[in-house]
């Protein structure tokens, strides 16, 4: 049996439009430098990982948040940060679309990560 590991994160919003996405980033930032967490990207969250986007405010990018989340010098250490890779293709979305923190995933991956996880979180 796999051990449990914290929280998990499911963003399935863009990160523009609502504030879901940035709301849930910020908890799952201030988790992660507390507690091992974990984080999968799905459906039009993928595009919360994309590459080259800056926003006029730099406290609103959710890159940032997903390099910070994903930092190994974090108290806890680096939490994983994945981005479906069906939903990327969908999309048009290959991994150089995304910044470095994030990988692709599978809904596999998340299978397990969910039934690994104390709680989940999806946003």
């Amino acid at each position: 049996m796999a051990t449990q590991t914290g929280y998990l994160f499911i963003f399935n919003d863009s990160p523009y439009g609502s504030q879901r996405t940035y709301n849930g980033l910020r908890l799952a930032l201030a988790l992660a430098r507390k507690t091992p967490i974990r984080v999968f990207l799905l459906g039009d969250g993928v595009t919360a990982a994309l590459a080259g986007p800056a926003p006029a405010n730099p406290e609103y990018s959710p890159q940032e948040m997903l390099r910070a989340i994903a930092d190994e010098t974090s108290p806890v250490g680096a939490s994983p940060v994945r981005a479906c890779r069906t939903c990327m293709e969908a999309r048009g979305l290959t991994e150089t679309s995304l910044i470095a923190a994030v990988q692709p995933g599978t809904l596999d991956q998340l299978a397990a990560w969910t039934e690994e996880a104390e709680k989940v979180l999806c946003f």
